[in-house]
């Protein structure tokens, strides 16, 4: 008892006017009372966007790198000694006879960031599957972008070391780290369009898979055929396992543990198996039968809480959410917190004095680097970037404007991950603190070179800025089946150009929580038109079905949004006789309204709206999509409104290019 009060709560009445078919209540409304944050869903839909959160996680763990790094460099130039012989201490792991033994470094190097390249491998596989690159044109650009990227650095590396014996060691010059191009960008690209991130993170699996392809190719120590031979035909397993859908992770763990330790035996660097294994991880949307499954379950462990159902519904749940979305919430954290920084804490400890950085930056090594990265890295994204788009005519563009890409380039010069995990298989002793160094001087250049491209585009006029930091690329759309004004329900001016769709549910209290900001939203601006689709969510919400079917029955007689903000004044209340007594509130034809109620006349057009709705991968309520595009993160005020700033200069961009 007591765990589903309600609570009356009183909305305040809307700060405008002049919307068509407003109707400010300021009636008490009856509702389950939702969390204040404006971030949940009905149905277990995840509002927020997995890539979201990836670039959240990433962005946060960089500090934690920055950190280690500079513990590890005082911890090796107060105590040496020290540093070094803990780093060499050897662990070993066995069974019966058989076993590894490893110093620390190497379990990190080779164990520890083989599960990194699982979660990139992770990320990787979820943007190709529904993230932007499920538009295979949008792989081209980056894809290109990556490889000249890359390849502009190295030229750059040998021709600095050329004829010196450590131009081997160009691998270490090549690859950006995702946590610190990630991170830095939140620090100096507050104002750059969000698909800047995207394009970043695309460029940076396209780096990350070559550079492990270097690594086993160009840094791998002698082969060894059998158990080369061997770890083959496990990932071979692993195929056979997937291809007969196979759903316990148990089973693709020990594989991979198998053709690891087959690989580390080889001479293969065995971080390759962590790519290969994320990227084999399928992603997909959560489906309403799987969520509507798991409701039943749920119910069914309501009424009889026992172990077996305990197992079926957590089974249940699990199902309904793909593997890639389960394993990157399981493993992102870990990699971004303990991996990336214990990887940093092994490796960057240098002694340094003055000496040895007057010798460093006179050291080919440590200038190659420098400048693969603070010059290479941008003329290699931003010049292929340019070339590819002059050679397709313009078909191929990036999502961004120029002066964003610029920024992509040079935030993109922050190698350290790779980077130093070839350093260490590249060089050793005096070659290896040289390269140290040059990374963690690029690393510094290339903050202050973002800074210097951001500070020039904000200096820029608004008409040129906005140019230069969206371009003129076509939005990717999220929303399936769009908008058509003689058919959906808008409110606001017809023509706007700004449009926000909301997929709802009548007894949802985070709908109810949504609607006072979506009024305060057409309050304040002007020019956005706002559009309901139903999505009854009948599994949690026993009465949702007929509050839609009533409101449609108003839409019958010409007062749909009258009916609209009715239910949603009395969403505790939306019983038969409860639709009636509104009806006839609002002076309706009750008699033809019920006679609609009782045909179900309003029902195919729901169902139309659920269809759409499934189309484009919505689940839970409430969803919203803003020009097309789906908004993920909170629906508050703040949320909302900047998502129509950002749509409004986007349709101003595309206005611009019609002309």
């Amino acid at each position: 008892m007591g765990t589903n009060r309600k609570k009356w709560i009183r909305w305040p009445a809307p700060p405008f006017s002049g919307v068509p078919g407003f109707r400010a209540s300021g009636e008490r409304r009856s509702t389950d009372f939702p969390p204040a944050d404006c971030t949940g869903q009905s149905a277990g839909a995840d509002f927020r966007s997995p890539l979201r959160d990836f670039l959240r996680t990433e962005t946060g763990s960089a500090a934690v790198l920055v950190a280690a790094a500079v513990v590890a460099l005082l911890w090796a130039n107060t105590e040496p000694a020290a540093y070094t012989s803990f780093w060499e201490t050897h662990l070993s792991v066995g069974i019966g006879a058989r076993g590894l033994s490893l110093p620390l470094r190497e379990w990190i190097n080779s164990g520890l960031m083989a599960l990194f390249f699982f979660v990139v491998g992770l990320e990787a596989r979820r943007e190709f599957d529904v993230g932007e690159l499920r538009d295979r044109r949008r792989l081209v650009l980056p894809l290109v972008a990556g490889i000249s990227g890359m390849a502009v650095p190295i030229a750059l590396y040998l021709a600095v070391n050329a004829g010196h014996p450590s131009a081997h060691g160009w691998g270490a010059a090549m690859s950006t780290d995702t946590a610190f191009a990630l991170g830095m960008l939140a620090v100096v690209g507050r104002r750059l369009p969000n698909g800047l991130r995207i394009f970043i993170l695309t460029i940076t699996v396209v780096d990350d898979f070559l550079s492990l392809g270097v690594i086993a190719v160009a840094y791998s120590e002698q082969v060894e055929a059998p158990a080369l031979l061997l770890s083959i035909g496990v990932f071979g397993v692993v195929l056979l396992v997937r291809a007969l859908k196979v759903r316990r992770g148990l089973v693709y763990a020990l594989l991979a543990v198998v053709a690891w330790a087959a690989l580390l035996k080889s001479g293969v660097d065995p971080v390759v198996i962590g790519l290969a294994m994320g990227l084999l991880t399928y992603a997909y949307p959560a489906a309403r039968e799987d969520l509507e499954h798991a409701t039943g379950l749920f119910r069914s462990f309501r009424e009889q809480p026992t172990p077996e159902l305990e197992r079926s519904v957590r089974a249940g749940l699990a199902s309904a959410l793909s593997p890639n979305d389960r394993l990157q919430g399981l493993f992102h954290p870990w990699t971004s917190y303990l991996v990336v920084p214990l990887f940093a804490l092994a490796n960057t400890g240098i002694p340094l004095d003055a000496e040895q950085l007057e010798r460093a930056f006179t050291s080919p090594v440590t200038l190659g680097i420098l400048v693969a990265f603070v010059l290479g890295k941008p003329l290699g994204i931003v010049g292929a970037s340019a070339v590819t788009y002059w050679l397709s005519r313009g078909r191929l563009r990036p999502p961004v404007g120029w002066g964003a890409v610029t920024a992509g380039g040079t935030l993109a010069g922050t190698g350290f991950t790779v980077s130093l995990l070839i350093a260490t298989l590249a060089f050793d002793g005096t070659l290896l603190q040289d390269a140290k160094i040059g990374i963690l001087s690029a690393l510094v250049a290339s903050f202050l070179s973002s800074r210097l491209v951001t500070a020039v585009i904000a200096a820029l006029p608004v008409s040129l800025r906005q140019r230069a930091l969206l371009g003129d690329a076509e939005a990717i759309t999220d929303l399936v089946v769009p908008v058509d004004p003689d058919r959906d329900h808008v409110r606001g001016p017809r023509d706007a150009p700004v449009t926000v769709v909301e997929y709802g549910d009548y007894e949802c209290p985070y709908c109810g929580q949504a609607e006072p900001v979506v009024r305060e939203l057409l309050g304040d601006f002007g020019d956005v038109r706002y559009v309901w689709r139903h999505l009854p969510l009948t599994d949690v919400h026993v009465h949702a079905q007929l509050a839609a079917e009533a409101a449609e029955a108003a839409a019958a007689q010409g007062r749909y949004w009258d009916m609209h903000d009715r239910l949603f004044s009395h969403q505790g209340a939306l019983r038969l006789d409860d639709l009636r007594k509104y009806a006839a509130d609002l002076g309706l034809d009750t008699e033809r309204f019920d006679q609609d109620l009782r045909s179900h006349r309003g029902s195919g057009r729901i169902a139309e709206d659920v269809e759409s709705a499934d189309r484009s991968g919505v689940a839970g309520t409430p969803t919203f999509f803003v020009n097309g595009r789906r908004h993920h993160g909170a629906y508050d005020i703040t949320g909302l409104s900047a998502a129509v700033r950002a749509a409004r200069e986007r349709a101003a961009a595309d206005a611009r290019r019609d002309r």
